[in-house]
């Protein structure tokens, strides 16, 4: 890739904010390192070949100076981030006051295309009704930094903007004078953890995004969503069709720290939350409505709930909305302090609101009188934002899904089983075991008896979905609606979780029906396991039972789909096209079983991951497949990238909703060609799996990544692996990426590709027509390239080399990294002809510039960190050593960003 040189004019004020940053930072250094720290990173962004630079330069640097220079890297790419993030924001702005056509994945647009196409009142508000869409926050470990690092980014980030309205020599100054405070302060804070952070810190840091963006975000959101839509259909009513979830504190697959006590903690911190931002929109809302009885008419339905108020000041006596908000007030911290909430109230405490409507009754009774009485405006201000808000979030903030292993599920089962004197389920084939559970599903009585012991293992969940059907009966039916069976590969791994939901009193018996309360979800994770998925579900849906099952639920089965174990399983090609493939299958299976599909994607922030655009993702999706109902899961770096200010976290909530709403109303989507995919897929997965079976491979991806040292890092609650890192099939998926992306071959990302076209095309040059037609014209094939262009433009052979060079059999490490540099020139040679461009990136001008400014000072952390790993491996038990490539990892993940 050509590196870009910022010599558009429409480029000036990023190249000005990239200079005012630079020298902010030169004073920095200046006045806090060495000069011969100063001077390296000065020449970094002039030299061709940083690795030379650091290594001339490290035998000079001491302990002190060399970590130095890895934070002063570090911070040179994160500072131009944020310049090429404020600048993309700039260019859109100018782009919409230009008055130019709505960009893609906007609300407008999609508005747009939906008149085009004539689509009716009737039909949009149908889709509407029947529309859900989530953005699931998780706890995947691939977020570095710290929140104190992040407090410090989003402070810069805002006053950054401020240099270009800047009229003064004395503003500037002032300016420049607070970023170089702000940046000191950066500077002397540690970049990494000395703890091992807990799930009870992973629940704050989830929480901690709503103050900061959430709670403005999403009615802004509510607000132009009806703007936009009631503008061309007059008639539409938008229900609730967004929300946030999330996984933190109920997600146990794998972290043996999640336990009943974290759920109702984790409640607990949401409640508290959310509780807060309702007092104070409410007192809010008192200062806005001091209306008095003399100057409007009120409706009798809130003179009942002023005349009920603790709000007795003799001033306020004419006033009754004012008094109306106080009681509602005084009844809402009652119920905060009915759950434990140490919430206080300037008006007293009144009977506790049962739930989250009779809150949004009391509201929408307010709403009401003010339409009635002439205060319209008034009615969609302030109070129209709480009922959403309260309408969304209800008393939880945020619904939590339930998340366990398959075969932890199993093991509980069988020991309730055993327990009771029953046959030996763990010996059971698998029809013996759904007839079995199916058996016991149908009978009323409980296995479980309080009064024998079990094993703490089986006790440790049972308790969590116990506690799960308490938080219920308290916030609300919707604060826990989801439980997912990772790994899940047989019918039976959903009847085991219905027998645990019937054990906890969560499926019970209704008009001799089964009732669950919660979705019982399969994740289908692995490449044979979304083969197996269509039969799987074939076998559910032929169940009476089930489908009883499935009626109380609204006849919606959802269904999870893994992007990250069906990469490392089969590699990228394969695992794009056997998602699709399930995708398309199921369909099919819903369609003729007259069941609704609600698909979750596990997607994360990188490519070999399932990262990418949301918007395209969406839009790729297999006809059919969307039908309004969306989950996706938001993790780790993603989360702070898109949704860290309340701007950003509007603009891509809103592309959540308009790539749904076009893909469930506008899909045209044609399937590629099947046979074509099938053999570029079989081809590819059989030079991926080449490689990773390859007798060496194991040895040389522990020694020639930095996989051991980000085990140790404290980036989260749950172990790098399943057992052991010996075996890839027990490396969890993050770690495994996250190594690939630190030593700068991100393999999961293409690997097999270029020798797939090849091999596809040697017999048959119209094969390559094909596929360039596909390019052109398949959203499916158009994202699977697109995201593959971007991660091979991050991709350095060079500096990927250097790694190799760590491996303790030169020989063997030498053969794997020939085979994985023919194997990467192959696919980019391959990519670029299919694209039919001469660069990577020669289409997205905004990624090549950003690379541009970043590439000096991540190559020249890429350098430090094999040096520092040379030395680590030959003292493993130097703790300072082990520092010092931590901060590397961080430096390089935070200047790459999509890390896992």
């Amino acid at each position: 890739m050509q590196l870009y040189i910022l010599n558009n004019p429409k480029d000036a004020p990023l190249a000005a904010d990239a200079e005012f940053l630079t020298e902010a930072l030169f004073n920095l250094l200046q006045k806090e390192t060495s000069e011969a720290v100063l001077n390296a990173v000065k020449i970094l962004p002039t030299s061709a070949d940083s690795s030379k630079i650091i290594e001339t330069l490290l035998p000079e640097l001491d302990e002190t100076q060399t970590q130095n220079l890895i934070l002063a890297c570090g911070l040179f790419a994160q500072m131009l981030n944020i310049a090429e993030d404020i600048h993309h924001e700039r260019r859109r702005q100018i782009h919409e006051h230009a008055g130019h056509s709505a960009a893609a994945g906007s609300l407008a647009e999609t508005v747009r295309k939906l008149q085009a196409r004539n689509i009716g009142t009737n039909e949009v508000q149908q889709q509407l009704d029947r529309t859900h869409i989530a953005a699931v926050l998780t706890a995947h470990p691939t977020e570095v930094q710290r929140q104190a690092t992040l407090n410090f980014h989003r402070r810069i980030r805002a006053l950054l903007p401020q240099r270009e309205h800047c009229a003064t020599e004395e503003a500037l100054a002032e300016l420049r004078r607070e970023v170089e405070a702000t940046l000191l302060a950066l500077w002397q804070t540690s970049e990494t953890r000395h703890f091992k952070i807990t799930v009870k810190d992973e629940i704050n840091n989830g929480v901690s995004i709503f103050p900061l963006s959430f709670f403005q975000a999403l009615p802004k959101l509510y607000r132009s969503i009806e703007h936009q839509f009631q503008t061309a259909w007059p008639d539409i009513e938008v229900p609730d069709i967004l929300q946030v979830g999330g996984w933190i504190g109920g997600d146990r697959d794998g972290n043996p720290f999640v336990s009943a006590e974290t759920l109702r903690h984790a409640f607990t911190r949401h409640a508290d939350t959310v509780f807060h931002y309702y007092r104070k929109q409410l007192g809010e809302l008192y200062q806005d409505l001091p209306l008095s009885i003399r100057r409007v008419n009120v409706n009798e339905d809130v003179l009942h709930l002023a005349a009920q108020s603790p709000d007795t000041e003799i001033a306020h006596e004419e006033e009754p909305y004012r008094r109306a908000t106080a009681y509602i007030m005084a009844r809402l911290i009652g119920k905060g302090r009915q759950i434990g909430l140490t919430l206080g109230c300037r008006f007293g405490l009144l009977e506790p609101y049962p739930d989250a409507e009779s809150f949004i009754a009391d509201l929408k009774t307010m709403q009401q009188s003010l339409r009635d009485n002439g205060s319209g405006a008034l009615a969609q201000a302030r109070l129209a934002d709480i009922i959403r808000t309260a309408s969304v979030f209800g008393f939880f903030l945020m619904p939590l899904d339930l998340r366990q292993h398959g075969g932890k599920h199993a093991e509980v089962v069988a020991e309730l089983f055993q327990q009771a004197g029953l046959e030996d389920y763990s010996a059971l084939s698998e029809p013996q075991k759904q007839a079995a559970l199916l058996r016991e599903l149908q009978n009323r009585r409980p296995l479980y008896n309080r009064y024998i012991h079990y094993s703490d293992a089986a006790e440790h969940e049972l308790a969590i979905f116990n506690e799960a059907r308490k938080i219920k009966d308290e916030l609300g039916e919707n604060a826990i609606s989801q439980s997912i069976i990772s790994n899940a590969e047989n019918a039976s791994d959903l009847l085991a979780l219905a027998l645990l939901l019937k054990e906890s009193g969560l499926l019970v018996w209704e008009n001799g029906k089964p009732k669950s309360r919660l979705n019982i979800v399969p994740l289908f994770e692995t490449i044979e396991a979304l083969e197996n998925a269509c039969p799987v579900m074939e076998t559910m849906f032929s169940l009476p039972w089930y489908r009883d099952l499935l009626a109380g639920r609204d006849n919606i089965q959802e269904i999870m789909l893994g992007y990250s174990d069906s990469n490392k399983d089969g590699g990228y090609v394969s695992s794009s096209w056997g998602l699709y493939q399930a995708e398309s299958g199921l369909v099919a299976l819903f369609k003729r079983h007259n069941v609704r599909m609600r698909l979750f994607h596990g997607r994360g922030g990188s490519v070999g991951r399932g990262g990418g655009p949301s918007y395209q993702a969406i839009i790729a999706q297999p006809a059919g497949s969307v039908a309004g109902q969306i989950r996706i899961t938001e993790q780790g770096e993603v989360i702070t990238a898109k949704y860290a200010d309340a701007g950003n976290a509007r603009r891509n909530l809103e592309t959540l909703v308009a790539a749904t709403l076009e893909a469930s109303l506008l899909a045209e989507q044609q399937d590629p060609d099947p046979a074509l995919m099938q053999a570029l897929s079989d081809s590819a997965f059989a030079h991926y799996r080449k490689l990773i079976t390859h007798p060496d491979f194991i040895d040389y991806f522990l020694q020639t990544s930095p996989i051991q040292e980000i085990a140790t890092l404290n980036l989260g609650s749950r172990p790098a692996s399943r057992k052991t890192l010996a075996r890839i099939q027990d490396l969890r998926a993050i770690p495994w990426v996250f190594s690939w992306m630190q030593n700068r071959l991100m393999l999961p990302a293409w690997y097999g590709f270029g020798s797939a076209v090849e091999t596809l095309c040697a017999d048959d040059k119209g094969r390559l027509k094909a596929l360039q037609t596909h390019a052109q014209n398949n959203p499916f094939f158009q994202a699977m390239l697109s995201n593959m262009e971007q991660v091979m433009a991050k991709t350095d052979l060079t500096l990927a080399e250097h790694y190799a060079g760590l491996s303790e059999s030169p020989e063997q490490a030498a053969e794997i990294f020939n085979m994985i540099k023919a194997e990467y020139l192959k696919s980019r040679s391959a990519l670029l002809n299919i694209l039919q461009t001469e660069e990577l990136l020669s289409n997205n001008r905004t990624l090549a510039r950003s690379l541009a400014l970043r590439i000096p000072y991540l190559n020249a952390l890429g350098s430090l960190q094999v040096a520092l790993l040379k030395a680590l491996r030959k003292d493993p038990e130097n703790p300072h050593l082990l520092q010092m490539v931590h901060l590397t990892i961080n430096g390089v993940a935070q200047g790459l960003r999509n890390t896992g």
